[in-house]
């Protein structure tokens, strides 16, 4: 029997090669799994376990992770994302007048990368993860430091217009479409006009993140839905890319010119 995730990537398949002598049949076979995958959303959307994992769940999996981080590091992969987060603080910009967001920073795997601003606020759904944080600075650097929790949709403390830079990794890959679409929203008020987000999502096209997907790990989520929700949201996408197979990203602008940083996007070489 197929997956959720093997219908969704039948229809994106049948839609991209829709051709017009058959275009009865892809036309018929499209209503009924698109329907299909309707039905089973609105069954899993109930599943709120599954589509929306529980603060539980993210505490055991992150200190899952955390006692196998030696094990689970990538060094190449957090260089070439620390040289992307770069490209948004460029020398002879005082970036230190704007301030960053990263949404689900765990323990700060990502979280010294920002202090190149001058306020950096840190969203998480678990508050154990403010101490583990501030471990990680000099406390005369506290002051610089703002942390929230989140409901995992909104960044509701966060002041409106107040970030140029919001970067989340390992968070939106465990996140429904649903509620992918509403963080999104919430982000575009928290942005400064014109700036910019570097955000890491799952990519159901590539044989890895199916996988977690089908495992029940990620959530389901694939490059072509990803970019219709980023421009339904009100931005302009940059760059879709990946570092490697599971390391999807996509770069997003909101439309403004209040943030002097322009970012220009970049070829990626993919990591076999």
């Amino acid at each position: 029997m197929l997956s959720i995730q093997e219908i969704k990537l039948t229809i994106e398949t049948l839609k991209k090669f829709k051709a017009k002598d058959y275009e009865e049949f892809f036309k018929v076979y499209l209503e009924k799994l698109e329907d299909l995958a309707l039905k089973v959303d609105a069954y899993n959307d109930q599943q709120i376990t599954q589509l929306d994992k529980t603060s539980d769940w993210y505490l055991a999996d992150l200190n899952w992770r955390q006692e196998r981080k030696t094990a689970l590091s990538d060094p190449l992969l957090d260089k070439m994302i620390q040289t992307k987060i770069n490209h948004f603080t460029k020398p002879g910009i005082d970036t230190k007048k704007y301030n960053s967001l990263e949404i689900g920073p765990g323990y700060g795997r990502f979280s010294r990368m920002f202090l190149a601003w001058r306020l950096n606020f840190y969203l998480d759904l678990l508050p154990q993860c403010e101490s583990k944080i501030k471990k990680l600075f000099h406390p005369p650097q506290f002051k610089y430091i703002r942390f929230y929790t989140t409901d995992r949709t909104a960044c509701p403390d966060i002041p409106t217009h107040s970030c140029n830079f919001v970067f989340s990794w390992d968070t939106f890959t465990f996140l429904s479409q649903i509620h992918i679409e509403r963080y999104l929203r919430d982000i575009h008020r928290v942005m400064l006009p014109g700036g910019y987000a570097f955000i890491h999502y799952a990519d159901c096209q590539f044989d890895y993140d199916l996988r977690e997907a089908k495992r029940g790990y990620w959530n389901f989520n694939t490059k072509t839905v990803m970019q219709r929700l980023v421009q339904k949201a009100g931005y302009k996408v940059i760059e879709m890319n990946q570092f490697r197979p599971g390391a999807n990203y996509v770069i997003f602008q909101k439309s403004g010119n209040m943030n002097p940083i322009v970012y220009k996007a970049m070829e990626i070489p993919v990591k076999k």
